[in-house]
């Protein structure tokens, strides 16, 4: 008897001080202690890094009983979720999270994101002051399949590509100013490749062109070729079709030229250092760009394909809260401070992104945050018909990009024809879909 109730005991003890642990935050509030909110971004470099520093050191400051740990995450990769999945099954993720408008589907079907829908009614959050196609998949219940039901996170900021420019290395080239050739409607496909054909002609260690090796660079082609990754409703893939296999195909061509740096090699370092003529990148590249190149540089639009448009992706993304946060009160008004119009417009102007505000006076403010001293580029491809950036509610986009990344990466590494891709793309890609 006595073991058992030294069992006993043990036991009562063990789950009395997960209990504590759970509620500690809480208990530590009401003690006069600080909450303390782990909260994590995806930064693209150490300048990035710095933006968000000091924005978490700033509100802060700010939050009366609310401290900030601000956690910058790994890189551009689906790793980044996949190390953030790890964590909030485990138990070790941040109170909030930054994650991609692709991923929002995701994380909720899982189960690991906390609906904030009752805290911020209890608020002075409005659904309306955000841009709705992001708002669509934030407010989305797939329970009934309606939006506005709840509130999986608010949209941190939204984005185009652009191209950025080394206008001396253009200029050394004796090619014609992009700039110039957008400002003319001249700006096509064939114009790009004769600017990356020269600029890729100064040496054997120049490259015209640079892209990233994920969906993002990549897919812009084929929606300019007339294609895109799938049809309006999300239901099944397009990737076999017409003007998304012409997309890949000028792809292959510049890469098969030797024009771009090659595939899966990251182009960022070199465009710095003054070896790639044209670089395909976001708003949140920019920072980067203001302190760490010696070069003339500006940005561009993506160039005009045969569909008439650049096609661009509207960019977005979101602060999520982890469903197991102890303090979702505390973590909500983080999320407003983050969201909020002064601090969208701290981090505009230091360069990272384009508010996700839908205000025309945000948009004014963000064409004064210079350089580079084209932002238009930018705001032209929010204007450009662009395809939003979302989630697959009826799919499983981790494993529809997992399939596509593998089949792009082998058409643009020569292991891999047009004809194959297109012969199989359609049932693998498919298979994802609900």
């Amino acid at each position: 008897m006595k073991k058992v109730f030294s069992i006993l005991m043990i036991t009562i003890l063990v789950l009395s001080a997960a209990s504590l642990f759970a509620g500690g935050q809480q208990e530590a509030a009401a003690t006069g202690e600080d909450i303390v909110l782990h909260w994590r971004t995806r930064p693209d470099n150490q300048e990035e890094i710095a933006v968000y520093q000091s924005i978490s050191d700033q509100i802060s400051a700010e939050l009366d009983g609310i401290t900030l740990v601000y956690e910058p995450g790994g890189s551009e990769t689906s790793s980044y979720q996949d190390v953030l999945k790890t964590e909030l099954v485990s138990g070790t993720a941040p109170d909030l999270f930054w994650i991609p408008g692709t991923d929002i589907a995701d994380f909720v079907k899982r189960d690991l994101l906390l609906d904030m829908r009752e805290v911020a009614d209890k608020t002075d959050h409005k659904d309306s002051d955000f841009y709705p196609g992001p708002m669509y998949h934030m407010t989305y219940n797939p329970k009934t399949g309606k939006a506005g039901e709840a509130l999986w996170g608010i949209p941190r900021d939204v984005s185009t590509f652009a191209l950025y420019l080394n206008l001396d290395l253009i200029a050394e080239a004796g090619a014609p100013d992009p700039r110039v050739l957008a400002e003319q409607g001249k700006w096509t496909w064939d114009a790009f490749y004769q600017v990356m054909a020269a600029i890729s002609a100064l040496g054997d260690d120049v490259y015209g062109y640079g892209q990233s090796a994920w969906w993002g660079p990549a897919g812009v082609w084929s929606h300019a070729g007339g294609g895109g990754f799938y049809n309006d409703d999300r239901t099944a893939s397009m990737m076999h079709t017409k003007g998304s296999l012409a997309g890949l195909e000028f792809q292959q061509k510049f890469y098969s030229a030797g024009y771009a740096t090659p595939w899966g090699e990251d182009p960022e370092p070199p465009f710095r250092a003054g070896k790639v003529g044209m670089f395909q990148n976001g708003r949140w590249a920019t920072p980067g760009m203001r302190s760490g190149v010696d070069f003339d540089w500006d940005v561009v639009e993506l160039p005009k394909g045969p569909s008439g448009s650049a096609r661009n992706w509207l960019f977005w993304g979101a602060y999520v809260v982890n469903k197991n946060t102890p303090n979702a009160e505390a973590a909500f008004k983080l999320l407003q401070k983050l969201t909020s119009a002064e601090v969208q417009a701290q981090i505009a102007e230091l360069g990272a992104n384009i508010p996700s505000r839908k205000s025309q006076d945000a948009l004014d403010a963000f064409l004064t945050f210079t350089p580079p001293a084209n932002n238009q580029a930018f705001l032209n491809g929010l204007a450009d018909n662009p395809v939003a950036e979302g989630p697959l509610w009826k799919g499983s986009w981790p494993e529809f990009d997992s399939i596509l990344g593998a089949k792009m990466a082998s058409v643009l590494l020569g292991e891999m024809s047009i004809d194959d891709f297109a012969g199989s793309i359609q049932d693998e890609l498919d298979k994802t879909f609900e």
